[in-house]
């Protein structure tokens, strides 16, 4: 769960959280900056760059949820249905655990199935939408999901070569920061 609300909390973790739900905040944060420094992230960056300019990395990003819940099979052994599933049930007991901004995101990531609907054209072009109304600046995210219909074949190639790399770094991450915690 920790892994959920990275981008929600702030402050002192310890002091808030039990020891899963701070390696989880922690392993999200590693992971973005090891996603934001990757080559193949770099590469597809460079392709959206032209006509999505300082947006490039925030859809590059969606894009790869887009590849990682089409092709969820190829990475675990659950349906990406089932999978959601299991997501939307453990948040919703664990829910007072919960930073109440990220409970008011959930809803709508669990009502609309993001997590499944990641993995559609539509639900791209509606994540897509709904993230450039949050932009200070003419993000065009709008249209996107266009764009990553003309270049899927492109973009796949480097979520291919990326995500094994992302798979290898989060373990060994998972084992350094349960083994460190408590000099965290």
């Amino acid at each position: 769960m920790g892994n959920l609300i990275g981008d929600f909390v702030r402050g002192p973790l310890k002091e808030h959280y039990e020891k899963n739900i701070v390696v989880g905040i922690r392993l999200h944060r590693a992971i973005d900056k090891f996603t934001d420094s990757h080559l193949q992230v770099k590469e597809a960056q460079k392709l959206l760059k032209p006509t999505y300019q300082r947006y490039s990395l925030v859809i590059t990003d969606v894009y790869f949820d887009y590849f990682l819940s089409k092709y969820w099979a190829d990475y675990d052994h659950r349906s990406i249905e089932e999978y959601a599933q299991w997501v939307y049930d453990t948040v919703d007991q664990n829910a007072e655990l919960l930073p109440q901004n990220f409970l008011y995101m959930f809803h709508y990531m669990k009502t609309d199935n993001w997590l499944v609907q990641y993995g559609t054209i539509p639900g791209m072009k509606a994540s897509l939408t709904g993230i450039s109304k949050h932009t200070t600046f003419d993000s065009k995210m709008e249209t996107a999901h266009l764009f990553l219909q003309e270049n899927e074949a492109e973009l796949k190639h480097y979520f291919d070569l990326f995500f094994p790399d992302l798979i290898a770094f989060s373990k060994s991450k998972v084992e350094e920061l349960s083994k460190n915690y408590d000099s965290l």
